[in-house]
């Protein structure tokens, strides 16, 4: 199908689309990486150092066989959306990205700093995930689970990969704490130049919401998104022993998200983790950090089947995808994509990027000659050596 003003035929497209539509501050947010974005252009990069080993004359005709589960949820193909926080990039935000998700057959992870509630999304797909990080006491993190389970999310992910490094050395913006006069009057001007943007807030009679309604206590109101990060900034990192505590307290489908080193793979089995993904925050926390494709096939070989195992970072096309799964990951989540297809047009632009991904993993399985994910291995792919990250 031809690019048309409804419709792009690659991620990178929605990228630049993105690019026009948004505000100069809001798209540089979606950009950014941590400090000199090196972990950033890995986690992309790492991809086009390795190959495939294609077969003709199979005489394997039909489509083939993408469906999966993760944490419970079957899936009509393995990829599903990753947790990002508040989404300012359309007015209908998460709820927006449930929708094309459900429509797609897939789940989502909605972030503890989305800016929806939780009740709406999963309304919208109920193959919701939530988000969470160890965030204040014990009690305060009992509060947000009996929320959660009271929406009917279908899982939890706890995300364990943040180290509050702030640093941007290349022109990440500021974010201001609330939407109030001064701030709107020192946005306006990229607004302005942004008509669409603009206009799409206008028609939807609200601004971008910098609250976080999924962490708002009795009694009180959703605390700002710098209000809820300070809290978590201020609580120490959890042990293992915490994590322990969560999952049990939890009791349901429990994904570890941030997991790069065999070590980790192997505690996060010890505690009972239904699943984990192999991730560095989307090249926004420790720079340095090998892309997660390179960590994959260590902590493949550390866990094997005995938890389930996701990747996220980096990936842009269905051949990535098809590349994680043969070196042993069972899903891939993708973050920036959805976000500049969300940006692009909406609900349907997530839509879109979800089957560009959906196509190109079938064509990539009919050059294999592979009839099923499942009959990927890991001679389907050349890795160059020194490639994978220990």
């Amino acid at each position: 199908m031809a690019s048309s003003n409804e419709w792009f035929e690659s991620v990178e497209e929605a990228r630049r689309r993105a690019r026009k539509r948004l505000p100069s501050s809001v798209f540089s947010a979606l950009r950014a990486g941590a400090e000199s974005g090196t972990t950033l252009g890995d986690n992309v990069g790492a991809f086009r150092e390795l190959g495939f080993v294609p077969r003709i004359a199979t005489g394997k005709g039909g489509g083939r066989a993408m469906a999966t589960t993760v944490m419970g949820q079957e899936l009509a193909m393995p990829v599903l959306i990753s947790p990002t926080g508040v989404q300012a990039v359309h007015p209908e935000g998460e709820v927006a990205v449930a929708r094309a998700a459900a429509g797609a057959g897939t789940a989502l992870g909605l972030s503890s700093f989305a800016s929806k509630p939780l009740e709406q999304v999963v309304e919208a797909n109920p193959k919701t995930f939530f988000q969470v990080y160890w965030l204040g006491s014990r009690e305060r993190i009992e509060g947000v689970l009996e929320r959660a389970r009271g929406a009917g999310a279908a899982g939890l992910i706890v995300t364990v990969d943040w180290s509050f490094a702030h640093r941007r050395d290349w022109g990440s913006p500021a974010i201001p704490e609330k939407l109030d006069l001064k701030a709107m009057a020192s946005l306006a001007p990229q607004a302005l130049v942004r008509p669409r943007w603009l206009a799409s807030y206008l028609r939807s009679g609200e601004l971008p919401d910098l609250t976080t309604p999924n962490l708002e206590q009795e009694g009180a109101p959703a605390p700002t998104f710098f209000g809820a990060y300070g809290e978590w900034m201020m609580t120490p990192p959890p042990s293992w022993e915490d994590l322990a505590w969560l999952r049990e307290a939890w009791g349901g489908p429990f994904m570890l998200k941030g997991v790069t080193h065999p070590d980790d793979a192997r505690r996060a089995v010890e505690i009972g983790a239904t699943a984990i993904s192999v991730s560095n925050h989307g090249g926004n926390n420790l720079d340095g950090t090998p892309a997660t494709i390179r960590n994959l096939p260590g902590v493949v070989a550390a866990v094997g089947d005995e938890v389930e195992v996701l990747i996220d970072g980096g990936l842009r096309r269905g051949s990535d995808v098809v590349k994680a799964l043969a070196l042993g990951a069972r899903a891939a989540m993708i973050g920036r994509a959805y976000l500049w297809g969300l940006a692009a047009n909406g609900e349907a632009g997530v839509a879109n990027v979800l089957e560009i991904f959906r196509a190109g993993i079938e064509e990539t399985l009919n050059a294999l000659g592979r009839d099923s994910i499942d009959d990927l291995v890991p001679e389907d792919v050349l890795m160059p050596p020194g490639f994978t990250r220990r």
